[in-house]
């Protein structure tokens, strides 16, 4: 007949409760030794009694080589594993952070616009107009600073200006003043060589007497008194003394 199966169980009695954990203290640290030998195991064994007494076997010559390593495979695994979930959950948080910051503003530019404007109340209502006040004059500030800075720009284009229509002014004056010196001594040669020609003209002029004849072109026909005046014009410019002959009658 076979042996039964042991229910496991805490061990009430003290004596036989001690006399099982030599027994089986000393048959696990045996069968860990076994187990590095034979499979070539790197094997550490940690026990400690209900008493706090420590019993241990390692088959290397370090335990804290070990048990980095198991700290190495174990929890920096752990950490690996943890670090997208970590990281997901602070881009969650700082997700949330700026969608409350956002919907914020837009709550404040809706105010700003006159909109939404009954949840506020007196105190709140105060600080926007406060800061719509304080607005508008930046506004008007800076408005005003822009005015002034296109008028600087506007009367320094015109100072330009006047310097150059004044430059201009002057350059026309030259301009002028050395055209009238020139037709001045033209006009002063001019005015010789009239008065020369006046003089020869009057020379000229009492030299010919006009005849007072009919100027009708008449063939066959003489007019006495056309005549007598040309004979008696003839007769005064042969004179001796004269020395000149017409030239019509040549």
């Amino acid at each position: 007949m076979g042996r039964g199966r042991v229910e496991l169980k805490r061990i009430e009695n003290k004596i036989n409760r001690q006399v099982t954990f030599a027994k089986r203290r000393n048959g696990l640290l045996k069968k860990a030794y076994e187990l590095s030998v034979l499979c070539d195991a790197e094997v550490s064994l940690i026990v400690f009694s209900n008493r706090g007494k420590l019993y241990e076997f390692c088959s290397t010559s370090n335990m804290l080589k070990t048990l980095d390593r198991y700290q190495k495979c174990s929890y920096g695994s752990i950490e690996v594993n943890n670090k997208p979930a970590k990281e997901l959950e602070n881009s969650y948080r700082e997700y949330l952070k700026l969608k409350g910051r956002y919907e914020n503003l837009q709550l404040q530019q809706r105010n700003l616009l006159g909109e939404d404007l009954g949840p506020l109340n007196s105190k709140e209502l105060e600080q926007l107009e406060r800061q719509l006040d304080g607005s508008l004059k930046q506004v008007r500030c800076i408005k005003t600073q822009y005015m002034l800075d296109q008028l600087t720009d506007l009367q320094g284009k015109e100072h330009m200006l006047l310097e150059a229509n004044r430059a201009l002014s002057m350059k026309l004056e030259d301009m002028i003043g050395v055209r009238n010196h020139q037709l001045g001594g033209t006009w002063e040669g001019g005015d010789q060589q009239n008065v020369a020609y006046g003089h020869h003209q009057a020379q000229s002029q009492g030299l010919f007497q006009s005849l007072e004849c009919d100027p009708t072109l008449q063939i066959g026909y003489n007019h006495p008194v056309c005549s007598e005046q040309m004979t008696v014009t003839t007769q005064g410019q042969t004179q001796p003394g004269n020395g000149y002959i017409p030239g019509w009658m040549l």
